[in-house]
């Protein structure tokens, strides 16, 4: 089937037209630019609203017309490192933890070998693209040739992308909350390995949309039973009745790669 024919111009002509126009004081004019081609324009506090659509917009685009149906996502600490350079860690826990690099890695792997076998449209992986646990997601699916997710965030002190996030589907993001929906749009999944603030927030927030069924259920999975249990004494929220019994079931812990991706190849829903 041939295109259907433009009725009215291309926006990019009306870029390259509108640059070539004779200098005068009126062209000149900051009045005088195309609205959507003015930096200035678009970067006015009154725009925002319009920023947030277009930074839900752009990703959603770009995944679909790459064929991405469903991913796993991965959260867990920038700063957990990679065993082989775990003598550097700030402190001894943290090289401790160096393991959960392994087992992201591992993760990874198994999800995309599951990915590539539906043309790598289901079972992506999807992390946050920086350092540590969202390094070791990246790549360990470039451990098997496939591709992943990266939803990447300026931030003051970091962070740019991994050198394993796949370039097509590596994006960045002015919005924390947008790019936590994106997280969660096409997630089949999460797995949520230790980490900071930041791995609580997007977990903390899945689990809450599961909670009040603004979401559908799917695995959470908590990499590092002992970790989890330290950080959070989560028997005591609902001994205090903050949290049902049952909110306890909504998420799972593992240590394995192995054992997590049984938990989500036997998910019923």
């Amino acid at each position: 089937m041939s295109p259907k024919p433009r009725r009215f111009p291309d926006a990019r002509c009306d870029i390259a037209k509108a640059s070539d126009v004779v200098s005068t004081p009126q062209t000149r004019a900051p009045t005088y630019r195309l609205a959507f081609a003015d930096d200035d324009f678009m970067l006015r506090d009154e725009l925002r609203p319009l920023r947030l659509q277009l930074e839900l917009l752009k990703p959603e685009l770009a995944l679909t017309e790459a064929g991405v149906e469903s991913t796993v996502v991965l959260f867990g600490g920038a700063r957990i490192p990679d065993p082989d350079f775990k003598e550097n860690a700030r402190t001894e826990t943290l090289a401790g933890l160096s393991q959960y690099y392994t087992e992201a890695r591992k993760f990874a792997r198994i999800c995309t070998e599951e990915s590539l076998k539906t043309g790598g449209k289901d079972y992506v992986v999807c992390t946050g693209g920086g350092p540590g646990v969202m390094e070791a997601g990246n790549r360990g699916a470039a451990d098997v040739g496939g591709k992943s997710v990266s939803l990447n965030i300026v931030l003051p002190h970091e962070q740019s992308p991994n050198q394993y996030a796949t370039p097509e589907l590596c994006f960045n993001f002015h919005y924390f909350a947008i790019r936590k929906m994106h997280f969660l749009m096409r997630a089949k999944a999460i797995a949520a390995f230790p980490g900071g603030f930041g791995t609580m927030d997007e977990l903390f927030e899945a689990l809450t949309l599961i909670q009040t069924k603004r979401m559908e259920p799917m695995p959470i999975l908590l990499f590092g039973k002992a970790f989890w249990q330290k950080i959070i004494n989560w028997d005591a929220l609902a001994d205090a009745g903050t949290i049902s019994d049952s909110d306890l079931d909504l998420f799972h812990f593992v240590d394995t790669g192995e054992e997590a991706w049984e938990i989500v190849k036997g998910w019923q829903g």
